[in-house]
């Protein structure tokens, strides 16, 4: 009898590892799946182009050439707290269409080019969105290695910036 009563410990032994294998196995998927994502998509197709670690401190930037004061803009982001927050903006001249005066918190000061750069916002996207220009073309800078939205997603793309998990960029469907 006692070999008899070895077996059924034995099997619930096993029974017992396997069901912690799979629980294991479970929280660290779920973990993973609640892991917050810096992904970039064009709104129309939900093609997806960018899928990174959203941590904090990641920077990107996207320049352009303003439609309107026709001089270079760049804006440039920063992850904090598993949000998009404006970080600057840097740009050569005043004129329409461009920040004319700061804000409470805001500094300006010059590059080494002698841009304007601002710092200092207090603005947080949820989503951020641009539409790649047709004239002049949107270079998103992200981890030192630049990209031509252009190229990657079209003129009049209506790209789209926001943070999501794996599992929130499944329901939406995006490729």
């Amino acid at each position: 009898m006692s070999q008899k009563t070895f077996k059924i410990s034995k099997k619930r032994l096993i029974v017992a590892a396997v069901l912690m294998t799979i629980i294991t196995a479970a929280a660290v998927l779920m973990s993973d799946l609640n892991t917050p994502y810096l992904v970039m998509y064009v709104d129309d197709t939900n093609a997806r182009y960018i899928t990174q670690k959203a941590e904090d401190g990641l920077m990107f930037s996207v320049e352009f050439v303003h439609s309107v004061n026709q001089t270079p803009l760049k804006d440039t982001y920063i992850i904090e707290n598993e949000q998009i927050r404006a970080y600057s903006t840097t740009y050569r001249s005043f004129g329409a269409g461009v920040q004319t005066s700061l804000e409470e918190g805001q500094t300006m000061t010059y590059d080494e080019d002698g841009n304007m750069v601002i710092t200092g916002f207090d603005i947080t996207y949820d989503p951020l969105r641009y539409i790649v220009g047709t004239v002049s073309d949107h270079i998103l800078t992200i981890d030192g290695k630049e990209i031509s939205l252009r190229n990657l997603c079209g003129r009049n793309a209506k790209v789209v910036f926001e943070i999501a998990t794996p599992i929130e960029i499944l329901t939406k469907g995006l490729l």
